[in-house]
């Protein structure tokens, strides 16, 4: 039988070996890859920074322990840097492949839970996006951040609290989306600015805007990334979902989404962003249904969803 190190390279995509199954080595061969192991440890033992030792040394050990139950081959490792050094190449300043990368590995979302602890009634967070864009236009409560975006609008109104329930006076509100077409501002080559903009809340904490409502749409999938989720039979679609970063003086910054009640991707989201308390209901008003403030619609259907916010205190 072949052992592990002369065994034919087996294809992409052959059926995994479950993690359990690895075959055994030899205690030799055991000993001398743990020997690498070690020596490799060691080599940030003088390490400066007592944080970054504690890093590398912890990703040197994850990652041997992943190539040594796997067996990884050499040309699988080649393709794993050929696959990198393709999310290189189509990185620039207005798409970044890794942050995609992080997201469908839920590497993204993982990290947003580990430094988001679940406190009282605190707004979950969930995933930042790659598609946030310093100095947004600001708008005043009640304005319109589409700024010419297609799609249906949406009325979007709330309160921002802190866990005591007393309002935030003066909270910071970043909100984005992607038009009705799947797309950002940024993912277009003219320049424009919409859908995105910041408001602040009022002295009662209340804020309200027009937006749009959320349709699902895929994640960049023409590179890497897209291959990837190709290659594991995963949909590159998106839940429904309108992005806020919201701020205040003293309290934990919060990045999140809402989600549209009934979207048929909340239990497939590509990046795993779904949590069920940020599923809302955005309800749909026919044409003829004046909007409560008066914004000319010009003559089209509207929706509106309520989003109550609590923000938890700062470390």
């Amino acid at each position: 039988m072949n052992t592990a190190s002369d065994r034919p390279h087996e294809p992409c995509h052959s059926t995994p070996r479950p993690l359990d199954a690895a075959p055994s080595v030899s205690p030799e061969q055991a000993r001398r890859e743990q020997d690498l192991v070690d020596r490799v440890v060691a080599s940030f033992d003088n390490t400066g920074s007592p944080r970054l030792r504690q890093l590398m040394q912890a990703l040197v050990q994850h990652l041997h322990t992943y190539v040594r139950e796997v067996r990884l081959t050499e040309q699988e490792w080649s393709t794993a840097v050929g696959f990198l050094t393709e999310c290189g190449h189509i990185t620039d300043d207005r798409r970044q492949e890794f942050v995609l990368l992080s997201d469908v590995l839920g590497v993204s979302m993982q990290t947003i839970a580990v430094n988001n602890e679940a406190i009282g009634d605190a707004t979950a967070s969930t995933v930042f996006g790659p598609f946030f864009v310093d100095g947004s236009p600001r708008i005043e409560t009640g304005g319109d951040l589409t700024f010419g975006a297609k799609g249906q609008p949406c009325r979007v109104q709330g309160t921002v609290r802190d866990l005591t329930g007393r309002p935030v006076p003066g909270a910071r509100l970043e909100v984005w989306e992607a038009d009705e077409d799947g797309l950002y501002d940024v993912q277009y080559r003219d320049e424009r600015v919409a859908a995105r903009a910041h408001l602040f809340t009022g002295d009662d904490g209340r804020y309200s805007f027009w937006g749009l409502t959320p349709t699902p749409y895929p994640i960049p999938h023409d590179g890497p990334v897209g291959r990837l989720l190709e290659a594991a039979g995963r949909s590159p679609i998106r839940a429904s979902h309108l992005h806020f970063m919201v701020s205040a003086p003293g309290l934990r910054t919060l990045v999140t989404h809402i989600f549209v009640d009934g979207c048929d991707y909340l239990d497939r989201d590509s990046v795993f962003g779904v949590e069920d308390s940020l599923v809302k209901d955005f309800v749909q008003h026919s044409a003829q249904e004046p909007p409560p403030d008066g914004h000319d619609l010009a003559g089209r259907s509207w929706a509106s969803v309520d989003f109550d916010i609590v923000l938890a205190p700062a470390e």
